[in-house]
């Protein structure tokens, strides 16, 4: 996918755009879960990256105007958010390194994707359904990849290990290039499990729009070549190929017709026809969790000591802000419609001049187009308000 209309950044733009527009005040109470400072906060650790690519890790602050202060000082090209430690991250040279270790960590994903909509659906879905967890923010990268960053405290308090199983239990698609096959769900001749199921009927129209329709994934040699090493059944490989070979100008929508149609003209009756249907039936559903399957980077979501770049940071190349989206409407999110940096900044600029001034707001991004995407993060830290004020509640009730 790519963007057309990127406004790459300036240290000068950087600038303004930290001092006038950055939502601090709404990243700290994200992090943090309530309007007083804890040590989700404080202990929680800050990495810059500097012009020339200069890396600063280990950094932590006490509440969001020190924050600030720091990032209108240092003017990262961005700067990402790491786990909470068992002391201040500025204060670990002062401690023995036994003592100093991650201990909270929202559960987060790095999906690399180039559309959106139903794909982001399926894993909104699964995590919500299959884990229980409310509070999933899905922030857009500013270029290609979206990530996630998971909130609930049983989600924040998973150990490695933890996080390691659950993401193997969410991994469908497996392997690199060298591997033709990379979905090995089923048992046996034993239907998808549920929550597949429940994918694959949001993921089956997609596969037609999208790889079908829209990218032709099959229209070239080397695309119908990968989509008939998917195939359990020889006749109607050496068929397929036989027939593409002859007629290569055939759409990726005729070339999966004409699977169908060879899977239908397989004889219907006798001993071996409820096993090759049942095995055609899986292949296709393979196929299609292939090709539409969110893609993990299983790595960024094992370890509680991660990085992850934190949302409305500033993407250098297309000058993006990094925003966040809802999956229940994500079918309309169209990244082209991001805002840029500059064309913030553009909107400041003559909101000022319609004033007959330049004074600074303190909430500047509410008379920008960013304002939307502030709120809806604001919205989302209403829910954890809501959710510390409870387990407080619960507390004082068990004393």
């Amino acid at each position: 996918m790519a963007l057309e209309n990127s406004e790459p950044t300036t240290p000068d733009i950087m600038l303004a755009f930290y001092r006038r527009l950055y939502p601090f005040k709404s990243i700290f109470t994200w992090l943090n879960h309530e309007h007083a400072p804890t040590k989700l906060f404080t202990h929680r650790e800050f990495a810059f990256t500097l012009q020339g690519d200069v890396y600063l890790r280990y950094n932590s602050f006490a509440n969001a105007e020190e924050l600030k202060k720091q990032v209108c000082s240092l003017n990262p090209t961005r700067f990402e958010i790491g786990p909470v430690y068992s002391a201040r991250p500025r204060d670990r040279k002062t401690v023995r390194p036994a003592a100093f270790c991650p201990q909270l960590r929202e559960l987060v994903f790095d999906i690399d994707m180039t559309d959106y909509d139903s794909i982001l659906r399926v894993l909104d879905r699964a995590l919500r359904d299959q884990f229980g967890y409310k509070h999933l923010l899905w922030v857009y990268s500013g270029r290609r990849g979206i990530h996630l960053w998971i909130s609930d405290r049983e989600a924040l308090e998973l150990t490695d290990e933890q996080r390691r199983a659950l993401v193997g239990w969410l991994t469908v698609i497996q392997g690199g290039k060298e591997m033709h096959k990379k979905v090995n769900v089923r048992l046996g001749s034993k239907p998808l499990p549920p929550s597949l199921a429940s994918a694959y009927k949001m993921l089956e129209p997609v596969f037609h729009d999208l790889i079908l329709a829209d990218q032709n994934c099959f229209a070239s040699e080397e695309g119908w070549d990968a989509l008939l090493h998917l195939i359990p059944d020889k006749d109607i490989v050496q068929n397929l190929r036989e027939q593409w070979a002859e007629s290569p100008g055939r759409s990726s929508e005729d070339k999966w017709q004409d699977l169908e149609d060879e899977i239908a003209e397989k004889p219907s009756k006798g001993k071996g026809a409820n096993f090759f249907q049942a095995a055609m039936t899986a292949a296709k559903e393979d196929i299609v969790l292939q090709y539409t399957y969110p893609r993990l980077d299983a790595e960024v979501s094992k370890h509680r000591n991660h990085l992850l770049k934190a949302p409305f940071c500033v993407h250098p190349k297309t000058g993006r802000v990094c925003v966040p989206v809802d999956p229940r409407t994500i079918d309309k999110f169209d990244p082209e419609e991001v805002p840029t940096v500059t064309q913030l900044l553009r909107e400041l600029d003559s909101h000022a001049h319609a004033e007959n001034g330049t004074a600074e707001h303190h909430s500047d991004w509410e008379r920008t187009s960013l304002k939307p995407y502030v709120e809806m993060l604001d919205k989302h830290v209403m829910g954890l308000l809501e959710e510390t004020r409870k387990m407080k509640q619960k507390t004082d009730l068990s004393w």
